[in-house]
């Protein structure tokens, strides 16, 4: 027990303090974006994101650098400078999700694939507005990662 509580002091000692942040959403700014094992350019890269818009929950901060975690759970470092607060939502689930013209449902004006990146509008308790290249909808919570499980705004 001892040796085990050794190693997490010494963990914890080496990563620098962050200030947790009540999370929220974030999306990409550039095409081009790496994901860090920690708050530096020094820190190794973990994932190369190509996907402007892409969204991210972000978990903490520290000076520019934003704890991140995107929509399958992978965590890291980002650079502020990399991180818009545009909110966009990505499309998930199997098969393609309708998209509807009122938030209680109406006439199918689209459809969207799973990995689908789209702008974010607002937000009632079950649907969510969202807009896209020629598509502007209502489309289920349940298929849409980058909002929070309460969250509702106009």
């Amino acid at each position: 027990m001892r040796a085990f509580m050794g190693i997490c002091l010494l963990a914890v000692a080496a990563t620098p303090a962050a200030s947790a942040a009540p999370p929220h959403f974030v999306s990409q700014r550039a095409g081009l974006a790496y994901l860090r094992e920690g708050p530096s350019y020094d820190h190794k890269i973990l994932w190369i994101y190509r996907h402007r818009g892409y969204p991210f929950a972000v978990t903490a901060s520290f000076d520019v650098w934003r704890r991140v975690v995107a929509a399958d759970g992978t965590t890291g470092w980002m650079s502020a400078n990399m991180l818009s607060d545009q909110r966009t939502v990505l499309v998930t689930g199997k098969g393609r999700a309708q998209i509807r013209e009122s938030a209680s449902g109406g006439k199918v004006v689209g459809l969207a694939d799973p990995g689908a990146i789209a702008g974010l509008k607002n937000c009632t308790p079950d649907a969510c507005h969202i807009r896209g290249e020629d598509i502007d909808g209502w489309i289920p919570r349940n298929r849409i990662w980058g909002v929070g499980a309460d969250e509702v705004f106009k």
